[in-house]
């Protein structure tokens, strides 16, 4: 995002979504959040579905700079398709930005999870959430097809999905009092993408 303000704006409802839930996010406890005065959020997203888009922008970008890793560019994805990926490599690297995503940036989980819920009941945020989303199985699949998968669409999202289901678990399933170590992630990986590429 261009603008720091709305940076700024988009950070904070960040921050109370993770913390108080969707309930919680309302156009004046953004500005008291973000420290700025009252009505500033309100000339930045009118309504609240601006709001949400605004919000659901901003967790867009931050994902992308944590996947940056696996393909920063269009460039690099079609490097990719062109190149060898060692398998072995894929999964460290999958293990290490996994173990970021449920570490450091766990409060972009928890939003991202609440707009996911909310995009389930406005077209509009769904529209937005669903574009946002194949901005990760396209480099997900151009990586498979480079690490030698004979279905690398098919397998470049079930690649995603399991990144998804173990984020899920730890983060707010049945799994979240312990998320795994990185030991734990690179083995998970490992394992996967050996009975994928097999």
């Amino acid at each position: 995002m261009s603008n720091q303000r709305v940076t700024r704006i988009a950070d904070a409802a960040i921050e109370i979504l993770a913390e108080r839930g969707m309930r919680g996010l309302t156009h004046r406890a953004v500005d008291e959040a973000a420290g700025l005065p009252s009505g500033s959020t309100s000339n930045h997203a009118r309504t609240r579905a601006a709001l949400l888009g605004l919000t659901l922008a901003r967790l867009t970008e931050l994902e992308c700079g944590l996947f940056a890793g696996l393909m920063p560019d269009a460039d690099a994805r079609g490097a990719a398709m062109k190149a060898t990926v060692d398998p072995a490599a894929l999964a460290e690297l999958l293990a290490q930005v996994t173990h970021r995503a449920l570490d450091r940036d766990r409060h972009v989980r928890i939003a991202r999870y609440e707009l996911a819920l909310e995009a389930t009941r406005r077209p509009e945020l769904r529209e937005i959430y669903d574009r946002a989303g194949a901005g990760f199985r396209e480099p997900a699949v151009a990586l498979l097809a480079a690490a030698g998968s004979a279905d690398p669409v098919r397998h470049g999202r079930q690649t995603v999905a399991f990144v998804e289901g173990i984020m899920f678990d730890s983060v707010v399933g049945a799994g979240a009092g312990a998320a795994p170590s990185i030991d734990d992630l690179r083995a998970a990986f490992t394992e996967f993408l050996r009975g994928v590429l097999s």
